[in-house]
Parts: C-alpha cells; sequence; structure tokens
C-alpha cells in the first residue's frame, strides 16, 4: 500500500483562496482531504496529492509525462558516449538503477533517486554515478521526468530522442512526488535520499517544499543545480532586463527554448515562489556542489543554499583544493571528484578524502571519452 490518494475528481467548495488557480485548488482540497485521513495498519500516513496528469499522457501546452527509466544500460566514464548511447536508448536506466526488488541495508537504510536536468535524461546524467552507488551497496532509483513534445512547449530540444526536463517544473515536482511515493512503497522505507542535477537539484528542493517531501526526503545532494536561476553568462540577464521593460522576448523564447529553461531564467516567477521563504525546509540535510567551469548554472554560485531553522547547508565549490577538475556543467556528473562528493554527502560516517583528478572541460571522464 503506497498511502497515496488521487484528488481532483472533483473540487470541494469554498477550498482555497479566493482567485486561485486550478492547481491550487487541487492542492488545497488535497491537503484537506490528507488531514481527514487515519494511519494505515503499519502506521504510515496516507496523503492525497494532487494528480497532475503527468502518468496519462495528456496533451496541450505546457504538459508533460514522466516515466522510470527501464533496462539498464552500461556504465560510461564521460558524457559524450553517454549522450550517443541515450539518442538511441533514450528510456534507458543507467546501471544499478530501477531494481525494484532491492531492499535497503542497515549500513545505508534510505534508497538515493535520481533526478536528471534540463534536456537530459536518467542514463546520460547518471551512467556514470549510478553503478557507483550500487556497488557501494545503495538502493538505486531514477526517473525520466518532464517529457513535453515541441507542441506542448518542450522547445526545440525536445525533437531529439530522450530530451526530458523540458516540461513545467511544477509539474516535474509532481511527477517526482509520485516516483518517490513509488520507490517508498517497493522499498518499505519512510525516507530516501536524492541526488540532482541541475534542474533535477531544484524540481527536489520544489517537491520538498510544495508537493508533500518535507519529512520523505533525509538528504538532497545537488550537482550545478539551478536553485536560484542562472544568468547564462548574461543571456538570461538580458532577457529579463528587457521583460521588465514591457516586451515579453522571454515568452517569445518559449517555442525554441522550452518552458522549463525560461523558468530558470533569473528573476522567474517560479522563484519568486520556489525562495519566497527562504532555501530551505526544516529536517533536510543538504549539499550543493558547483562548478567555476559551470556554463550554464551561473554565477556558479547561485547553485549554493543558506540553511534556514531546523536544516544544515554544506556549500562545497568542486575546485577547492583540486583546481585540475575543470568539470563543466554536463562533465560535472561525470567527474571522479563529484562521485565521492556524493557518496560522502550520502555516508559523512564513512567519508573519505575527495578524489582529485584531472577532469577536462566538455570531454570529462578523466579526459576519456
Amino acid at each position: 500500500m503506497t498511502g497515496v490518494l488521487v484528488a481532483g475528481v472533483a473540487l470541494a467548495q469554498g477550498v482555497g483562496p479566493a482567485n486561485a488557480s486550478p492547481e491550487d485548488e487541487l492542492r488545497a482540497f488535497a491537503q484537506s482531504l490528507s488531514a481527514g485521513l487515519v494511519p494505515a495498519a503499519d502506521g504510515r500516513q496516507p496523503q492525497a496529492i494532487v494528480d497532475s496528469g503527468s502518468g496519462s499522457g495528456s496533451a496541450g501546452w505546457g504538459r508533460s509525462t514522466a516515466a522510470a527509466a527501464v533496462g539498464e544500460g552500461p556504465a560510461m566514464t564521460a558524457p559524450l558516449a553517454a549522450f550517443a548511447y541515450g539518442l538511441f536508448n533514450p528510456d534507458s536506466a543507467p546501471a544499478g538503477a530501477n531494481r525494484w526488488d532491492c531492499q535497503p541495508t542497515a549500513e545505508h537504510p534510505r534508497p538515493v533517486v535520481l533526478l536528471h536536468g534540463t534536456w537530459l535524461n536518467a542514463y546520460d546524467t547518471f551512467s556514470s554515478l549510478s553503478p557507483q552507488l550500487a556497488r557501494a551497496g545503495y538502493c538505486v532509483f531514477a526517473l525520466n521526468f518532464g517529457k513535453s513534445g515541441l507542441v506542448q512547449g518542450g522547445g526545440l530540444g525536445s525533437v531529439l530522442p530522450g530530451r526530458y526536463g523540458v516540461g513545467p517544473m511544477e509539474e516535474s515536482s509532481l511527477q517526482v512526488a509520485e516516483f518517490v511515493e513509488r520507490v517508498r512503497a517497493a522499498t518499505g522505507t519512510d525516507q530516501v535520499d536524492i541526488v540532482g542535477h541541475s534542474q533535477g537539484g531544484t524540481i527536489a528542493n520544489h517537491y520538498l517544499k510544495f508537493n508533500g517531501g518535507a519529512g520523505k526526503v533525509a538528504k538532497l545532494v545537488t550537482f550545478g543545480a539551478t536553485h536560484h536561476g542562472t544568468s547564462l553568462l548574461g543571456i538570461a540577464t538580458l532577457g529579463r532586463a528587457i521583460n521588465n521593460l514591457g516586451i515579453n522576448i522571454l515568452g517569445f523564447a518559449e517555442p525554441i527554448a522550452g518552458l522549463s529553461n525560461i523558468q530558470q531564467a533569473v528573476g522567474s516567477p517560479f522563484y519568486a515562489v520556489l525562495n519566497a521563504d527562504g532555501d530551505t525546509v526544516p529536517g533536510v540535510d543538504y549539499t550543493a556542489v558547483g562548478s567555476r567551469w559551470d556554463e550554464v548554472t551561473n554565477p556558479y554560485d547561485w547553485t549554493f543554499l543558506r540553511a534556514g531553522a531546523g536544516a544544515t547547508v554544506h556549500n562545497i565549490t568542486l575546485q577547492e583544493g583540486c583546481e585540475q577538475d575543470l568539470s563543466d556543467h554536463l562533465t560535472l556528473m561525470y567527474s571522479p571528484r563529484a562521485a565521492s562528493l556524493a557518496l560522502n554527502a550520502l555516508d559523512p560516517a564513512h567519508a573519505t578524502v575527495p578524489t582529485c583528478t584531472f577532469n577536462p572541460w566538455l570531454i570529462g571522464g578523466s579526459g576519456k571519452l
């Protein structure tokens, strides 16, 4: 029993604030349902969540779907090779992931959920890290979220196979919420840990704040996450400035860049909501890793978080103590140092000295294609 109900068949009269959006009304209705639910026999508290239509293949502008990655692909050492494999195997799971019979151990009691970034997928993002986590004894699970076609607002990048993370980020957050419930039910665990790259880290933060993630996530480890948006080497900053003058240039760019990319431009309404009450939620241990060579999430220190009440934050610059690691946005997930930082963050009691090797910009994999 997953302990999840779907809210949205009907709206309760008078639920939610005046002039609330349909999504807000559904969320308020779900919360009202949750308040009246009693614990299940196993002690788990059921919680109603909003069904965004993410699993039904609904069409229309601003809609997206999600699915667990399936069929393990080979482990890779560099992003270019992983990208090529992912084009022909767009729904493949990275090695070690989505073994649904995996049971967490006393040493690693929480499963790890992997969340990819924009225009990426579970395989080409985590084909290096996932098998390392599995070999370390973790139950690993990976989701392809935010799948949206050109006519749904996914942008030009969505025409290529396996380019996920392009739909509205609020929908992707709901898809992550559904996936985490599936993982918790399969593993019999109350909490998971999340490792997110780029948009994946930001989606995880949104899930924690708005879609029931608080209390269900113990650790959030992010790499190059767009927690505060990006200037995209100044392009997004300029676009936002023009928008502020009353010319909706970013809106014009949505069909080309995709909805999630526009949402991640600095100063968007998405971030005004996301960070209105601070960067963190109580009870979560956060690790945010950024690279000075990141050409997508920049300034790179915008990926860092400020700890609020009841949360701990570890902000790490990848090059501190290892200047020869030149990882950019994509090669960050193929950096041996980044992998060791992830393992240390997930299990600080057995932390080791982080690996330090030359990892070239764009190529990654310690120079191996």
